[in-house]
């Protein structure tokens, strides 16, 4: 199964996909990972388009089973959190569009299945998606190993959730 991780961002948005499955501790590996950048110069809805052809073309690429979107949680900086919501707008409509499942993690959500601990430092998640992928280096820039973490995220708590199942209440 290819899962696509997305850490939305207008001027670097970063992308990951991963092939894993719901067995085995060590099972992923890292298929393709990057950024998609625009420009800070040109207008917002031009960059928004920008962003939704690349992830589109992308997708269309690379195929994946399920999408994976960063959710906006808490920014210090309004001006840093409005553009990061709009680019996680377009990827999880863009997703929603083409009949994707889309799942959204909080940044801790990812520090606590990637590494353990939900207060897990940058380079040690990061360190973790390379162990995970069995990757030599530690994938650049830090855009790209965060949606790497991401998609690593679906296939962990998916796992918990096939494991321990929440019963609807009767």
């Amino acid at each position: 199964m290819f899962v696509l991780g997305i850490d939305p961002g207008l001027t670097r948005c970063g992308f990951g996909l991963v092939e894993g499955s719901f067995e085995g501790l060590e099972s992923f590996r890292a298929v393709r990972a990057g950024v998609v950048e625009t420009d800070p110069k040109v207008p917002v809805e031009t960059r928004l388009g920008q962003l939704l052809v690349e992830l589109r073309t992308l997708i269309d690429e690379t195929k994946p089973h399920a999408v994976v979107v960063e959710r906006v949680f808490y920014q210090r900086n309004a001006k840093t959190a409005i553009p990061v919501a709009q680019a996680s707008g377009v990827a999880v409509a863009l997703a929603g569009a083409v009949d994707l499942p889309v799942r959204q993690f909080t940044a801790q959500e990812v520090k606590l299945a990637v590494t353990g601990y939900g207060a897990a430092s940058k380079s040690q998640v990061q360190g973790m998606v390379a162990r995970l992928c069995g990757l030599v280096e530690i994938p650049k820039p830090a855009d790209a190993a965060d949606a790497l973490a991401l998609a690593i995220t679906y296939f962990m708590t998916a796992r918990m959730e096939r494991r321990y199942p929440v019963e609807s209440p009767a």
